[in-house]
């Protein structure tokens, strides 16, 4: 059967998607919700994640656009269809400007068109001067309030975070930018601002002292990303059709994509959304794959990660204040909330009474990007060497369920992992030369195109790995210069197996130990 579905990859157009028949997920009771929420609003979510989406759905509904939303949810509850005035921006177009000049020409550009429709005064000079007279104009000719829709606003910031210099330059001509805002409050509807990074992150909406951030309020937790509920109704037939192409039921199919895609949380205890990017190209590619890291780990992502020295190996399930991942950009000292921010961690539960949240990776998409990204930089190998050298052939031997030759294949290719020269820095940080050893492992096995889980945090420890196959889950325990004995030991005495007893499947510990002489894997005892 060929598939006639219409998936919106890379289509960000509300009207668009709504002309052309594109697969859409109807969200638009809660985009008419949130515009009653207050008159200054900011919601922070990852890239490629539906934000600019969300900001063209407003743009048509301010437009007063009624037909572009027959048949959906807000039709129960907009009565009235006012038509107003909007002038909506796209930030990400600012990005990569090499000079404050070039960023402000830049600003002007996207300016230049509304300058047209609303006309310019000769006086207006810089990016706020324009967009003061604009705002003042549009609301004068059209005797209608202004909309000021922002998306991505953070863009052109995000890309110089790392620059002392260029950072404190690049902000002041957004501030001037954005200054305008709050002086031309009477004449404002409705202001709207996306972005990465929290809108204090970057302390350029000082001015803004009212606006409502929805980032982490429960009732807003899924206006972007698509639910588990939203993908076995709307879509269940694409799960159908992509199941037939592996050989899968449906219900092993949903388990796949849930383990892919799904995992992220953006507020205490809601309801939890797949990745729409990699989840609508995986139905229009017909093939699972890890499509959010196409374009790779952001520049900035991994510049902060190495001046902080975050070890990735505690981030399965790691608990903070909630303060911990809400600071501004300069008084951060650790990447912790631009990894929240950008996707790379998100809220796996949130106590209530103590304020602290425990975060961890979302799915093994984000897993495989995060070794994806740090294999060359921190280890030194090539990624697709590793999956294909390695990670491949240990899943096969794992599929025929044969533990001792996966082990086999993992010990010929740790003894061939080479001492990096750059590496040097960090084995000097770290307490023992093991944590060279310890940071490889956990980053080859990242790798795997499977749910695995390391560092995994029980009531007696943590687990190294857990690797779970449709019928085995595996638990294992490494011990470096220690004894396979020792290791398997330990799964057995804090009752690392213990949270996987019930759920079906075969459950196998191993125990590992790895020689810093051989510089490989050792010896294995395997216990059913």
């Amino acid at each position: 059967m060929t598939n006639e579905r219409r998936y919106p990859v890379g289509v960000q157009t509300f009207s668009e998607i709504i002309k052309r028949g594109y697969v859409y997920i109807d969200k638009t009771d809660m985009v008419w919700n949130l515009t009653r929420q207050s008159k200054y609003v900011f919601l922070s979510r990852p890239r490629r994640f539906g934000k600019s989406l969300l900001s063209s759905t407003l743009r048509s509904y301010f437009e007063g656009r009624k037909e572009l939303f027959e048949g959906l949810k807000i039709m129960d509850l907009e009565q009235e269809w006012t038509e107003r005035p909007v002038l909506h921006f796209d930030m990400s177009l600012c990005k990569n400007q090499g000079s404050t000049q070039a960023l402000s020409q830049r600003i002007m550009l996207m300016l230049a068109p509304y300058a047209e429709k609303y006309g310019r005064r000769e006086e207006e000079k810089t990016p706020g001067g324009m967009l003061t007279g604009l705002i003042h104009r549009a609301y004068e000719q059209t005797g209608k309030q202004v909309v000021i829709i922002i998306d991505e606003y953070d863009a052109p910031l995000l890309e110089v975070l790392h620059e002392s210099l260029q950072l404190p330059e690049f902000r002041r001509v957004m501030q001037e930018f954005y200054v305008p805002l709050k002086a031309a409050d009477p004449y404002l509807h409705f202001c709207f601002i996306t972005g990465i990074t929290k809108f204090s992150q970057l302390s350029i909406f000082s001015s803004l002292n009212n606006m409502l951030n929805l980032t982490l309020l429960p009732r807003f937790a899924t206006i972007c990303g698509i639910t588990d509920k939203e993908l076995t109704t709307v879509m269940a037939e694409d799960i159908r059709m992509l199941a037939d192409r592996y050989g899968y039921t449906s219900g092993q199919m949903h388990e796949r994509l849930k383990r892919q895609y799904d995992g992220y949380h953006f507020a205490g205890n809601a309801e939890g959304v797949y990745n729409p990017f990699s989840l609508l190209t995986a139905f229009q590619m017909e093939k699972i794959g890890n499509y959010w890291f196409e374009t790779g780990t952001p520049t900035y992502l991994i510049n902060q990660m190495q001046r902080f020295r975050t070890n990735i190996m505690e981030m399965d399930n790691l608990e903070v204040p909630s303060t911990a991942f809400d600071r501004s950009t300069e008084a951060l000292t650790n990447a912790l909330p631009l990894l929240y921010q950008s996707g790379y961690l998100t809220i796996k539960s949130y106590d209530p009474d103590i304020d602290a949240y425990t975060l961890c990776i979302p799915n093994n998409e984000v897993r495989v990007g995060y070794a994806d990204g740090l294999l060359p930089t921190y280890v030194g190998l090539d990624p697709a060497d590793v999956q294909m050298g390695f990670a491949a052939k240990f899943w096969r031997a794992l599929r025929q369920h044969d533990l001792d030759l996966a082990l086999r294949e993992m010990q010929a290719y740790m003894a061939g992992i080479p001492y990096v020269e750059g590496f040097k820095k960090k084995l000097e940080e770290a307490a023992t030369k093991e944590g060279f050893y310890e940071y490889t492992f956990y980053l080859v096995f990242s790798m795997l195109n499977v749910y695995v889980r390391t560092q995994v945090k029980v009531a007696g420890g943590r687990a190294d790995v857990v690797v779970i196959m449709p019928d085995t889950t595996y638990v294992m325990e490494l011990k470096i210069n220690g004894t396979a004995q020792e290791a398997l030991d330990q799964i057995n005495s804090r009752n690392y197996a213990l949270p996987y007893q019930t759920d079906g499947r075969r459950v196998v510990k191993v125990g590992i130990s790895f020689s810093l002489d051989s510089r490989t894997v050792a010896d294995w005892l395997i216990m059913s």
